[in-house]
């Protein structure tokens, strides 16, 4: 069992049934998976900087990336239809966890002049999106190795019903949000 899970299954859950007032604790809030996205729009001419990326975004994860293809022709932009502009992982269950343990308690704080995410990316049904602009935060990234600064968007999935359930469930999982 991951140390984030210990965590939910010991703290979080008590806390949520006391302040939501639940009686069960299947009614508690939990996480049920994470969404990590690299545009990879300028590399659709260059295969081996797609290669690199989805190699970079697979050692952070833990998992094989898919690469996404566009969906439509956009001549303004020089994509056909079918060309690859992106990579995507989901991850679930004990991945989950292990990734936001990394990334709420070693990543985040490695950003630059970090004050904390915002709590006002929520969806309205109980998801968390944010971006991360470089991925050298991640302990698995080689400085010397990468070509090339890349972003990517991370969303947590709850099963959260509200924003305010969401926001407190992360916050006591362990997410940085500022402090108003």
């Amino acid at each position: 069992m991951s140390r984030m899970f210990e965590k939910y299954s010991g703290e979080v859950v008590p806390a949520m049934k006391e302040k939501f007032g639940y009686k069960n604790a299947m009614e508690v809030p939990k996480l049920v998976k994470v969404i990590i996205n690299m545009g990879l729009g300028d590399c659709k001419d260059n295969t081996k900087a797609l290669e690199a990326a989805v190699k970079e975004l697979g050692d952070i994860s833990g998992q094989r990336p898919v690469v996404t293809k566009a969906k439509k022709s956009v001549a303004n932009f020089k994509v056909r239809e079918g060309q690859n502009v992106g990579a995507k992982v989901t991850l679930r269950r004990d991945r989950m966890y292990e990734f936001c343990d990394k990334l709420f308690n070693i990543a985040l704080p490695r950003v630059r002049d970090f004050r904390g995410l915002s709590d006002s990316s929520f969806d309205g049904r109980g998801n968390y999106a944010f971006g991360i602009k470089e991925q050298l935060i991640f302990p698995e990234i080689n400085y010397d190795d990468i070509e090339q600064i890349r972003g990517m968007d991370i969303i947590i999935v709850t099963t959260a019903k509200t924003d305010e359930e969401a926001k407190e469930l992360l916050r006591l999982l362990g997410v940085p949000f500022k402090i108003n």
